[in-house]
């Protein structure tokens, strides 16, 4: 009877196809995801941007970095040593015999299917002449041979191999483990056991424990939580944060600290230069007992970034832990910029909780700018420039030209502009003008909308029918521009590639208003010719017929405007836009950056933020944001400002102003034929009640 029978591979034939399987899933993703990309390609993008950018920090090492790494060298010949021993495996088990083919005696006698009984006599006799051991032949085959001349010719064996494949009969079915014999030998088990042990309950806890440990450590923005938590109380504990203080909670950051990030490094040639850098920048509050201000650590990052902005020679050592910590700043001012925002929200929906002021944020954006072009902030913009020193500012804010920006450096004519930049010869004059055609030109445009949603009324929310209708109708006209729960503005920002500095436009809806309003005085003249009672009647339809077509007019709006947010925000889940925009020129940046912005809208009287700051990462030609706020609670004109920043250039700044006016709620409609539907039928039920009563009275009295 037949059965199955499991075994060891003692030939090791059914464990070459498992290695083969298992390094073939190794290699193959490994050498789509790790093969170093075509150099070639990279080259070509640095020598494009070489005529512009060949002077910056970050360039300069990139080019050295490519010349000097031997990493992708080390990548190709470890994928290539894998797929040598791929490519190996897989010869190796070309090779290896079938050892469960399917048993043909045809094959072995060399006999053709459905030869006669006659020709597989002719060739057995041939064959045992050939293959007789006593004729010098192998005896494996002729065993072979035999079993299958009995298969053809013996009636039994025959119906056997037709039946099982095999001329004996049913045989055990045999299954290969694709492991040596030798492993599961009782002579290796405590070595097998050891291993097992070592592998699944020391090695891969340890493992998942320490990514685990450093993973808990970081925010989604691979910020540590411990610096996030310092932030917060600092901008809690200074709502408004100077310049000097900023710098100081930046620098505190627990990324500069050895004992939480091993990348930063405390060195013993500080104790020597690092107080060299005090006394060469003058007063940084050294003496401020305050932690962590007061840490070492602190006190060298402070150090290091101050003399970053004012761009300072330092040492080989000092400048290789200079560019590790002007690297991070970025990415740490964001995060307090985050950390901003969310004490902001926090004070408005509870109250009684100290919101950071305006200046605090902006100082952020500003020293974001700062860190990545290597400046003060009373510099001027035009050092951002190359070949741009000290010296040669007065030739640029003299009385004649007055060219204190870059807006103003490009406005100017060409023949002006040479002129005033005769200290350059042509070669840097030149140059000098290629980075100012790399610097981004923007064009804001913003758009105002309501979302009046959360404030309307539902068509069942049945009024009191006490209100006057010549009061509702003048609250029609007077609310054009309807109060809502919540502002939207859309800033539309163009980047033009030629450089040139392009008008803004600033749109309110002002002339709806001015529209409405001239509307209502020609109907108020046209009413004063009737009769008082006549106006009334005819007022009353007429607002009646306003209000159902205003209804409708705005329900059409309100239902377009929100099928436009639904497809907007489809079109945002389903787009994934690169975040590689334009690289920044910046002539002290150790690190390739890409040019982004921020954009919010902000009470500059108050102080406060209107909408949280939304930042722009993928602005390359033209970008469209949404920014959403709370209308304030009172009626009245209110004065905002939609500002863009940029987080990488100083005085590429853009401030719009946004007039917003609040008018009094809109009134409910209490006179809608959808209304007056449920009335109606409870009076012809009241009616249709109030008969029945009297006939059954009427029917007693014919009885009685």
């Amino acid at each position: 009877m037949a059965g199955q029978q499991f075994q060891y591979d003692d030939s090791g034939n059914t464990f070459f196809y498992f290695l083969t399987s298992f390094v073939g899933l190794i290699v193959i993703p490994a050498t789509y995801y790790l093969w170093p990309r075509d150099q070639n390609a990279e080259q070509l993008r640095l020598k494009s941007l070489r005529r512009v950018h060949g002077r910056c920090l970050w360039y300069r090492l990139r080019l050295l970095k490519s010349q000097q790494s031997i990493v992708p060298t080390l990548k190709k010949a470890a994928l290539l040593f894998g797929w040598a021993v791929f490519i190996f495996l897989a010869y190796k088990v070309s090779k290896l015999d079938r050892e469960y083919q399917e048993y043909n005696p045809y094959e072995v006698l060399n006999l053709e299917a459905g030869a006669s009984v006659a020709e597989i006599k002719k060739q057995y006799r041939v064959l045992s002449l050939k293959y007789h051991p006593d004729k010098g032949g192998d005896e494996a085959t002729f065993m072979k041979i035999v079993k299958a001349y009995s298969a053809l010719t013996h009636e039994e064996a025959r119906k056997n191999w037709e039946t099982y494949g095999n001329p004996d009969g049913p045989r055990v079915t045999s299954f290969g483990i694709a492991l040596p014999a030798w492993i599961v030998d009782q002579k290796n088990s405590m070595l097998v056991l050891l291993v097992y042990g070592l592998a699944f309950m020391v090695i891969l806890p340890v493992v998942v424990g320490t990514w685990w440990y450093r993973s808990i450590r970081y925010s989604g923005d691979q910020i540590l939580i411990n610096t996030t938590q310092l932030f917060m109380h600092f901008m809690y504990k200074t709502p408004t944060m100077n310049m000097k203080r900023l710098v100081m909670v930046l620098t505190a950051a627990f990324e500069f600290d050895p004992r939480s990030n091993k990348e930063a490094i405390i060195r013993p040639t500080d104790n020597i230069e690092v107080p060299q850098l005090i006394r060469e920048l003058g007063n940084i509050n050294v003496k401020k007992k305050e932690p962590p201000f007061c840490y070492p650590y602190s006190l060298k990052a402070r150090v290091l970034v101050l003399t970053h902005l004012a761009r300072m020679e330092v040492s080989e050592t000092i400048e290789e832990d200079q560019r590790f910590v002007v690297k991070k700043c970025p990415a740490l001012l964001q995060e307090m910029i985050n950390v901003g925002c969310q004490l902001t929200m926090m004070a408005t929906s509870r109250g009684g909780f100290r919101a950071p002021r305006l200046t605090s944020i902006e100082n952020c954006m500003k020293l974001t700018q700062m860190a990545v072009q290597g400046l003060q902030e009373a510099k001027s913009p035009l050092l951002q420039l190359p070949h741009f020193e000290e010296e040669h500012l007065r030739y640029c804010i003299s009385k004649k030209y007055k060219v204190r920006t870059l807006e103003d450096l490009v406005s100017l004519k060409d023949s002006d502009r040479r002129n005033m930049l005769r200290f350059l010869g042509e070669e840097k004059y030149d140059e000098v003008m290629a980075v100012l055609g790399s610097f981004p030109s923007i064009t804001m445009e913003t758009k105002l909308q309501g979302d009046a949603t959360k404030n309307k009324p539902k068509v069942w929310q049945n009024k009191n029918k006490g209100a006057k209708k010549a009061a509702k109708s003048k609250k029609k006209k007077l609310t054009k521009k309807r109060p809502v729960s919540q502002q939207q503005g859309k800033g539309d920002k163009a980047k033009q590639a030629n450089g040139n500095v392009a008008g803004t436009v600033s749109a309110t809806k002002e002339e709806e208003e001015e529209l409405s309003d001239k509307g209502s005085e020609s109907d108020e003249v046209e009413g004063n010719k009737d009769s008082p009672s006549e106006r009334d009647e005819e007022s009353d339809k007429q607002s009646d017929a306003e209000a159902d077509e205003v209804t409708g007019d705005d329900e059409e709006q309100e239902w377009e405007a929100l099928q436009q947010s639904i497809q907007r925000r489809d079109r945002a889940l389903l787009e994934t836009k690169s975040k590689i925009t334009h690289p920044v020129y910046s002539l002290c940046f150790p690190e390739e950056k890409q040019e982004w912005w921020w954009l919010y809208i902000a009470d500059r009287k108050e102080q406060t933020l209107v909408s949280m700051p939304y930042h722009v990462c993928t602005l390359k030609d033209t970008e469209e944001v949404e920014l959403k706020f709370p209308a304030p609670s009172k009626m009245g004109n209110y004065q905002y400002s939609v500002i863009l920043r940029s987080d990488s250039y100083m005085g590429l700044d853009q401030i719009k102003p946004l007039k917003l006016e609040v008018h009094e709620a809109k009134a409910i409609l209490d006179n809608h034929p959808q209304w007056d539907i449920p009335e109606t039928e409870e009076e012809d039920e009241d009616q249709e009640e109030s008969d029945g009563i009297e006939e059954s009275e009427e029917d007693d009295e014919d009885n009685d």
